[in-house]
């Protein structure tokens, strides 16, 4: 009697997953990946400030229903950033949907700030930007292996989920 091979199925690769190999393959020296760490959330805070600054037209049935102050185009951004990551990958996009509510509590106290006399937010949201974008091209020279722009840009992209994929790692919690 044959005995029946056991055949293993082979879970397809995820999209999300090749851009992660593909990330690690290019992203490789330590110095810059503690870059990473620090400057890519400044670099997603910083956007995200700035687009949440942007005037948004005051609408009369917004602000009857007193929406008007929850409702900006960082909104909008919010909600384009969560779609898209939630189809890479909904566990990851819940973790980065905690990040992006952390940081809009942030961007609200500097609004406090500014009317309180203090810089203005889209100046300050704009001078992290720069100075995290600076520092995340500065890393991008570590490695040893050149970069390209398209490379980096898919960085940019990725790079946030990317960074929450090795906290779930490290807790073996699947995504």
């Amino acid at each position: 009697m044959k005995q029946k091979k056991k055949v293993q199925e082979v879970e397809p690769k995820r999209p999300v997953d090749t851009y992660f190999e593909e990330l690690d393959a290019n992203f490789q020296d330590p110095t810059n990946r503690t870059i990473q760490i620090i400057f890519l959330p400044l670099l997603f805070f910083g956007v995200m400030g700035c687009i949440w600054m942007i005037p948004f037209p005051q609408f009369e049935f917004l602000v009857k229903l007193n929406w008007h102050t929850f409702l900006n185009w960082g909104s909008f951004f919010i909600a384009v950033v969560i779609y898209f990551y939630l189809k890479l990958s909904a566990t990851l996009s819940y973790a980065i949907l905690f990040s992006i509510g952390a940081m809009s509590y942030f961007i609200v106290q500097l609004e406090y700030v500014q009317k309180n006399g203090g810089p203005a937010v889209i100046w300050v949201c704009l001078a992290i930007a720069l100075l995290a974008l600076a520092a995340l091209y500065v890393g991008k020279g570590k490695e040893k292996k050149a970069i390209s722009g398209k490379q980096f840009l898919q960085f940019l992209l990725i790079g946030p989920i990317w960074l929450w994929h090795f906290v779930f790692q490290k807790f073996n919690i699947r995504y």
